[in-house]
């Protein structure tokens, strides 16, 4: 019954939608009205501006990152990859934004964060090479996916080997439009101040 909850909170922290609030509260914005219509942090960088968008990329990691404390929080004995792939979803999928959401990357990487801070740097140095070379968010965010599943063989740990592929899947999935546009030539580039 206790991991029923732990579940159903994580599935709570994971569809807080940051994008929604931030632009709201502090913009006067709804940004599913703008950009992509995306609620995650990429489309607030692009609607809001970098302050915004920083905002809401901390805030959508930290909610991957808290769902993996939930076992510890509660004593329940349950890998918190598992617990924190709720989050993910509920970022993807909120209960609070019409089940529309973001598109995994930065809750995906708060769960790292929270049970593996070195394979969360190699996760950041790898995003932000491939991101400074192609210009291109959404395939750094893909990149970096398959390059967390590779470290993650080398650390020899099989819940995150698991938990890893699951994570990208949902990150390609969640980027199907965007890898059309990239083989097409019409995805939109970052331009680098």
């Amino acid at each position: 019954m206790l991991i029923i909850i732990i579940i159903i909170l994580a599935y709570l922290i994971g569809s807080i939608p940051f994008g929604l609030i931030v632009g709201k509260i502090g913009y006067k914005t709804d940004i599913r009205d703008h950009g992509s219509g995306n609620l995650g942090g990429t489309n607030t960088f692009r609607v809001l501006g970098i302050k915004a968008g920083i905002t809401v990329t901390l805030a959508d990691i930290l909610k991957g990152t808290l769902a993996t404390q939930l076992p510890i929080l509660f004593g329940v004995e349950i890998n918190p990859l598992l617990i924190g792939v709720f989050a993910v979803i509920g970022h993807m999928y909120p209960i609070f934004a019409n089940f529309k959401g973001g598109k995994a990357v930065a809750t995906s990487g708060g769960i790292i964060l929270g049970v593996s801070p070195f394979l969360f740097l190699i996760i950041l140095i790898t995003f932000f090479i491939v991101l400074y070379l192609s210009k291109y968010v959404s395939l750094a965010s893909m990149v970096t996916g398959i390059i967390t599943i590779i470290v993650s063989f080398f650390l020899q740990n099989t819940g995150l080997i698991i938990i890893t592929s699951i994570l990208t899947i949902f990150v390609f999935y969640r980027h199907r439009t965007n890898i059309k546009r990239i083989i097409n030539k019409t995805e939109p580039k970052i331009k680098w101040m």
